[in-house]
């Protein structure tokens, strides 16, 4: 494993990018915005929190996996067929070449948005979210595949204290003085994709209306998302005890965690406000009912919520454990792609790094990005954080603006309507449009029950 170390003025920079979620020929917005971020950043580490691979994208229609240990393309989403017809895909037989260029699908895609990581001889670390094992590949053949790359800082499973599998592992970085005393851990989370108590009948009941609104039953096509495995919970704990013993003082050294899926903590950040508070957005499964907005007495200047946060039916005791362990100042996610909010809850910080790419729902252009952390290492607890986004380093637009704007008002429910209506922008173009049309009606009304005038009378008459 390479090793991390601060640099001589006693810093060290991380990126976090969220959400690529992209197909095979990744999108040349995504890649200028890596690009633009790591020359503005110069960063010691990279991490992906998730998503990486748009899994359900029409290139995987005959690999596609609703959920593990099903049949590969078998239930595919009806507008992934549509997307599919669109760019001339056809739909072939099922065989095990097709998994074979699928493989070589992943790599193009990992190619693409590691390419200026690569250029520019920064290491990186991937975890995993819901989306990216819908392609057909795991996330443990995924692992392999991106230690093909330059730089890539995945261990193998289960090789020491320090791994414990794909998407879960510490890495450490040693003080910029003493190579030999670790000052600080970076800590990647694998936090599952979806949860499954259901009985194979039960999923097979609940699949035609999951091909008919994929994107409305994400979140509920079962029994919502998942968590960290229980042994990933208990490694948290764990790992800091091995890092304290490597330092020889058996005390937990500094540490902040990434992973895809927020926990349920994340809404104590949160303020419950009336139903028609504007800007206010609607729970999720165990949340809905109730409207948020952020509290802006725990919540860090320039936090945006955008969204409901998706988390996990059950509370696993994540950030419980990250307390009793002691050393864990920060827990960050992505998953939830127009939120950007960091805040303090329960002694700890949680935050979020919204989609920086253009292939997937999200935000206004100028407002994707990738989050820039600063550690010292004198006190690595006290980082300085803030969005490097589009808006800021390229420009207000992207290339295909009509995409984006879809993608950020695209309505998929009633909740979505109601939240797209409590932004006033949207309100007030649908107020304006209303009163348009009701003036033109009585306009209508108007012209239509005013008298003739007398000549015009006396020629109709003719």
């Amino acid at each position: 494993m390479t090793s991390l170390r601060f640099r001589d003025d006693g810093t060290f920079r991380v990126l976090q990018m969220a959400d690529i979620q992209d197909k095979p020929e990744v999108d040349a917005d995504t890649i200028r915005l890596i690009r633009e971020a790591i020359a503005q950043a110069d960063p010691d580490l990279v991490v992906f929190t998730g998503d990486q691979i748009r899994g359900y994208d029409p290139a995987y229609i005959d690999t596609f996996l609703r959920r593990r240990g099903e049949e590969p393309g078998a239930r595919v989403r009806l507008i992934t067929e549509i997307e599919a017809r669109l760019h001339g895909i056809k739909r072939r037989e099922r065989a095990r070449e097709l998994m074979d260029e699928t493989r070589v699908k992943v790599r193009r895609t990992f190619a693409g948005f590691l390419g200026p990581i690569i250029e520019a001889g920064v290491p990186f670390a991937a975890t995993y979210g819901n989306h990216d094992f819908q392609c057909g590949i795991l996330t443990d053949e995924q692992d392999d595949i991106y230690r093909e790359f330059p730089g890539c800082l995945n261990p193998p499973s289960f090789t020491g204290p320090l791994a414990l599998e794909s998407g879960t592992f510490a890495l450490p970085i040693a003080s910029s003085t003493n190579p030999n005393r670790i000052a600080m851990s970076v800590m990647m989370v694998n936090s599952g994709d979806y949860a499954d108590t259901n009985t194979p009948d039960e999923r097979d009941g609940q699949y035609p209306a999951y091909v008919v609104n994929s994107r409305g039953l994400d979140l509920a096509d079962s029994d919502g998302y998942g968590t960290p495995s229980a042994e990933a919970i208990q490694w948290l704990k764990d790992v800091q005890k091995e890092l304290g013993w490597r330092n020889g003082d058996g005390k937990p050294v500094p540490a902040i965690a990434f992973q895809h899926i927020p926990p349920q903590e994340f809404y104590d950040l949160l303020q419950e406000v009336p139903a028609w508070t504007p800007n206010a957005v609607e729970g999720a499964r165990t949340h809905a009912g109730h409207t948020y907005v952020l509290n802006q007495e725990l919540c860090r200047p320039g936090s945006r919520l955008g969204e409901a946060i998706g988390c996990a039916d059950e509370n696993i005791g994540e950030v419980e454990a990250l307390s009793e362990a002691g050393g864990y100042f920060a827990l960050f996610c992505g998953h939830d792609h127009k939120n950007a909010f960091v805040g303090h809850a329960h002694g700890i910080d949680l935050g979020y790094a919204p989609t920086c790419g253009f292939e997937c729902y999200g935000p206004k252009s100028r407002y994707r990005g990738i989050r820039l952390f600063e550690f010292h290492e004198s006190n690595p607890a006290g980082y300085v954080t803030r969005m490097l986004t589009w808006g800021d380093l390229v420009g207000r637009y992207s290339s295909n603006e009509v995409r984006v704007w879809f993608e950020d008002h695209c309505i998929t429910d009633a909740i979505g309507m109601r939240n797209e209506l409590r932004r006033p922008q949207v309100f007030a173009v649908l107020a304006g449009a209303m009163s348009i049309g009701f003036l033109t009606a009585i306009h209508a009304v108007v012209k239509a029950n005013r008298p003739q005038r007398a000549g015009s009378t006396t020629q109709n008459r003719h």
